[in-house]
């Protein structure tokens, strides 16, 4: 801290962490360290696949990759910085650090916000108006619906993070917590906090308000279109392809739901800190592994790359990727192609005609 006129200055901030025992911090580096990983590899999977695959150019994919993105970026706000803390005493972060996790975090929270409403609308849209579905979720509106995303992220995050250090911080620098979160910033300031505090409900409200209300709206639509249906067949596959988004709905807003709706959030540091972990942290692991394990779209698409890439192995020498596995399709067929005759080329395609 440095000496100001008639106070000192924090100039950096003090992040105690998840724990205080010294005896499970490399326990805890190396489960977290595993998460990541999975994080990494799950969300750079499922995008590469998503782009490589073509049954997979679709809307409803072009929104999750921007998910898995957003995943990305949000497990890298807050991972790297923990893993560090685990195996060092130093626990400080710079003023500046401390301003620019804030910025990332709030940036892409309203982010994730934003893009599942567009998801749910984009269910309404697939199960509601299916004739009208790819006339209306265009190429062009998912793009445009991918730049709202991160423009509106840039501005509330903007606002929320100056909000919250334009207050004067002059005494305690110490933060309950192991990332810069609003309101344990906001407790240090040495000011007067209300207005600060009625800004973030307002600005918090002008994100959780518009797009939960699409998402009940558009799920309410959906349940009777569903109901409406007389074939049981027909809703029961309505309803799995909206089954992977209500897990992932789930999963992002009850935890967030519980850390920040309560009438004392001050006296459950601890449980606040575990239900931060689990949708800062763990969601992003499990979003792929979700979409994966619910989706028949998405394991036919890994299916058919393993497929491809052990038939790759088998033939050639090479090591193989599996969410490689569309381009090397192409490559196999071309070289199937140019070591027929022409009269078996000719026979084969009047065979496919035939079928």
């Amino acid at each position: 801290m440095t000496l100001g006129q008639n106070h000192t200055t924090v100039t950096r901030f003090i992040l105690l962490g998840l724990t205080d025992q010294a005896a499970g911090r490399h326990l805890l580096f190396g489960i977290f360290l595993l998460i990541y990983a999975v994080t990494l590899v799950g969300n750079l999977g499922m995008m590469d696949l998503i782009r490589t695959s073509s049954t997979l150019h679709t809307p409803m994919y072009f929104l999750l990759s921007v998910l898995s993105f957003l995943d990305i970026c949000n497990s890298s706000v807050f991972t790297p910085r923990l893993l560090i803390s685990f195996l060092t005493t130093d626990q400080s972060i710079s003023f500046a650090g401390c301003v620019v996790q804030m910025a990332f975090m709030i940036l892409h929270g309203t982010g994730e916000c934003l893009l599942l409403a567009f998801m749910a609308y984009d269910r309404f849209v697939a199960i509601c108006h299916p004739l009208l579905y790819h006339t209306i979720m265009s190429k062009r509106l998912c793009i445009q619906l991918a730049v709202v995303t991160y423009a509106a992220g840039v501005f509330v995050s903007a606002l929320q993070t100056g909000n919250a250090f334009i207050l004067p911080y002059c005494g305690p620098n110490i933060i309950d917590h192991f990332f810069c979160d609003i309101p344990p910033v906001l407790q240090l300031a040495c000011s007067d906090t209300t207005v600060a505090n009625i800004i973030l409900l307002f600005l918090s409200a002008l994100v959780t308000v518009p797009t939960v209300s699409a998402i009940l709206v558009s799920y309410t639509y959906i349940l009777v279109t569903i109901c409406r249906m007389k074939s049981l067949e027909a809703q029961r596959k309505a309803f799995s392809t909206c089954a992977s988004h209500l897990i992932a709905l789930s999963l992002f807003y009850g935890s967030v739901f519980f850390v920040y709706v309560q009438p004392n959030p001050e006296s459950a540091s601890a449980y606040n800190k575990t239900l931060s972990v689990f949708y800062t942290i763990v969601i992003p692991m499990l979003n792929p592994l979700v979409y994966s394990l619910r989706n028949k779209d998405v394991k036919a698409a890994w299916h058919y790359s393993i497929l491809i890439c052990s038939a790759m192995l088998s033939r050639q020498s090479y090591p193989c990727s599996p969410v490689a596995g569309q381009n090397q399709a192409k490559l196999l067929d071309r070289g199937e192609q140019s070591g027929d005759s022409k009269p078996k080329m000719s026979q084969g395609s009047n065979t496919r005609k035939g079928g």
